[in-house]
């Protein structure tokens, strides 16, 4: 477990380097009956494990849509840990899953990959982009919560693909400000 989460946290700084450079590219996945993301065909420099990923985020996404936290949770590997922003780690599937006990009735979480990398032995891979959520409080006014997310996938020894590591952080202040340092 531990060479996990060192592998993990590995690929959470290559991939901070990456998107703090990477063009920001916007992805709408194809939820159409065959459930896919993107069409590879579409991209033909899209490389068969981004397109993997990018099938497994929209499988994910409308898993999650359709039922919420508990839909959410099931993703997620025995030993995965999320990062929520402000909050400490949670540690293990069961834990993510006592957190995440929203109806998708009364809250709504979408999200949308930028880019994907798989590893060279195409065992695990991430992806990184924006999500939101959506809710009402109790005045009936729609409350929004934005950001980026990095999530890392693992294949698992049954061919199953979960979520090892999920972490989330808001929205920079200005969009055009994520990348600029501050005036000297």
């Amino acid at each position: 477990m531990q060479k996990t989460v060192w592998l993990a946290l590995g690929l959470l700084i290559s991939v901070a380097t990456v998107a703090r450079d990477a063009p920001a590219q916007v992805l709408v996945p194809d939820l159409s009956s065959s459930g896919s993301a993107a069409n590879p065909l579409a991209d033909t420099t899209m490389k068969p494990g981004k397109a993997l990923l990018f099938d497994l985020e929209a499988k994910f996404a409308q898993a999650t849509a359709e039922g919420g936290g508990k839909a959410f949770a099931t993703w997620f590997a025995e030993d995965s840990v999320t990062l929520g922003k402000g909050q400490p780690p949670v540690h293990g599937r069961e834990a993510i899953a006592k957190q995440a006990t929203w109806s998708p009735k009364n809250y709504q979480l979408s999200w949308t990959p930028t880019d994907a990398m798989m590893s060279p032995s195409g065992d695990m891979g991430y992806t990184w982009g924006h999500y939101e959520g959506r809710t009402s409080n109790e005045d009936g006014k729609s409350q929004v919560t934005s950001g980026r997310y990095l999530t890392i996938w693992r294949k698992e020894p049954d061919g199953s693909w979960k979520v090892v590591l999920d972490a989330s952080s808001d929205e920079p202040a200005g969009g055009d400000d994520c990348c600029r340092l501050p005036p000297a």
